[in-house]
């Protein structure tokens, strides 16, 4: 039983308290940066398994000599440093990049912000590298898939993380599917610089316009507990049922206002997860503007505590010193690296953000919520009002290229396998069930299709 009389014995985190919504505005405008300072930062989720008899399909643990632990201690061989929490490795820093642990054992890159997407392309490369021999010799493959394939919930460990032993507790009292969201999912995101206000609002009522429409380019997860699901994008589906308080769309993204301060008043009125002095404390349901109020536990709500709030917050859009564009599957190398500059064209040129927006405006609140739970089933064969998703997705990504063209022309070959799937209305998903039928769901054969490297 978490005690209160703990927290207050721990050591602040030596921040003055917050005192009112102004501190958590201002943080957001101290953010802006000029338009020659924006970079693009992206974020690849990976999913394990073993490649081999008898362990054939299943999730490694954390423990053992062919677990999760060891191979980040073979990864910090070659350099990136170790980031520990109760003793136990929990993520490797190299430089602005690390290489972190989701719930299940996802392995993400959380890749450093660049100016030219070939300088990410050689950090995706490099950091497959040095994932590559360790787990070639463990017997590992990492699935180029949104969604764990093979196995059953209960058949995947969890990582020794003190954040995600609370989540694990509090979520399923929201969401059912919150369990398969944490231990299963895989992602891939991109962050975005903004220049003032204004642009940061443009920015998420553009990206709360088309997250749906991405969602179905992207959707490559059709395959669930070993077997063809009637699903494009499972990892959407899950995340519809997760947490209705912190995931899905947020209304004042399509209302005119102050941004900053709705996203703040917004966060606040979200139940915190926990406050770290050291260890994590569950927060008991508390808002974070009780918190901040109030206090807990003898100790007061700093600005470390509320950008770690924003961090548990997961709308298909989050502003934190930076916007995180968070709707799409995981994938293969080539959608990985395409995200960055389809999300540059259409977000880091103002008239491809307004004409991105412009795509959905006929939509109210309540067809964009339903469109949303459409796309995880249906992908590009969805209808948006009057058009199909397939038809808008064509369209989103010629306004893509158009704002590339204008911002970073010599990014537009990086966008080839998304004109691809928008040009033939083939997604991801559909190149996955076709090979699992073709394979009659045979394990060995999926993960050799879709493993990310050798």
């Amino acid at each position: 039983m978490f005690s209160t009389t703990a927290l207050a014995a721990t050591e602040p985190n030596d921040l003055p308290p917050l005192s009112s919504v102004d501190d958590l505005v201002a943080n957001f405008h101290s953010a802006c940066k000029p338009v020659e300072q924006w970079r693009v930062g992206t974020e690849s989720e990976m999913i394990g398994v073993y490649d081999a008899a008898p362990d054939l399909g299943a999730a490694p643990p954390y423990e053992g000599d062919r677990g999760i632990c060891a191979l980040l201690a073979r990864i910090e061989q070659t350099g990136w440093s170790p980031i520990r929490e109760r003793g136990n490795v929990i993520a490797l820093a190299s430089g602005d990049a690390q290489i972190t642990l989701e719930p299940g054992g996802q392995l993400e890159l959380a890749a450093r912000p660049v100016t030219d997407a070939a300088d990410n392309e050689a950090d995706l490369l490099a950091y497959e590298r040095v994932v590559a021999d360790p787990s070639r010799d463990f017997g590992i493959a990492w699935l180029s898939l949104g969604f764990r394939p093979f196995g059953r919930l209960e058949d995947v460990p969890w990582m020794p993380k003190g954040r995600y032993a609370i989540m694990r507790e509090y979520l399923p009292t929201r969401g059912a599917l919150a369990h398969e969201m944490m231990k299963r999912t895989a992602t891939v995101q991109v962050n975005l610089d903004f220049g003032d206000a204004d642009d940061a609002a443009a920015k998420l009522r553009a990206a709360m316009s088309v997250t749906s429409i991405l969602t179905a380019i992207y959707a490559n997860s059709p395959i669930v507990d070993g077997a063809l699901s009637d699903y494009q994008s499972y990892r959407s589906r899950a995340w519809h049922d997760t947490d209705p308080d912190r995931c899905g769309l947020l209304p004042f993204a399509f209302e005119d206002g102050d941004m900053f301060r709705a996203y703040a008043e917004y966060a606040l009125d979200v139940p915190t997860f926990f406050i770290q002095r050291g260890d994590y404390f569950p927060a008991g349901g508390m808002t974070f503007r009780q918190f901040m109020a109030e206090g807990f536990g003898g100790t007061r709500a700093t600005m470390q505590d509320w950008e770690l709030h924003l961090s548990t917050l997961f709308p298909e859009a989050r502003v934190k010193r930076f916007m995180e564009i968070r709707g799409c599957d995981s994938g293969a190398r080539d959608m990985v690296l395409a995200l960055g500059p389809l999300c540059r064209g259409l977000f880091y040129d103002a008239d491809a953000t307004a004409a991105a927006t412009a795509l959905t405006a006929d939509l109210d609140y309540d067809r964009r919520l339903t469109l949303s739970k459409d796309v995880a089933r249906l992908g590009l064969r969805a209808a948006a009002g009057a058009h199909s998703v397939g038809d808008l997705a064509k369209q989103l990504v010629a306004i893509a290229d158009d704002g590339l063209r204008r911002t970073a022309p010599n990014e537009l070959r990086y966008l080839e396998p998304v004109r691809e799937i928008v040009d033939t209305g083939r997604t991801r998903a559909d190149i996955v069930a076709d090979a699992w039928r073709d394979a009659d769901g045979d394990p060995a054969t999926i993960i050799s299709a879709f493993r990310r490297f050798a």
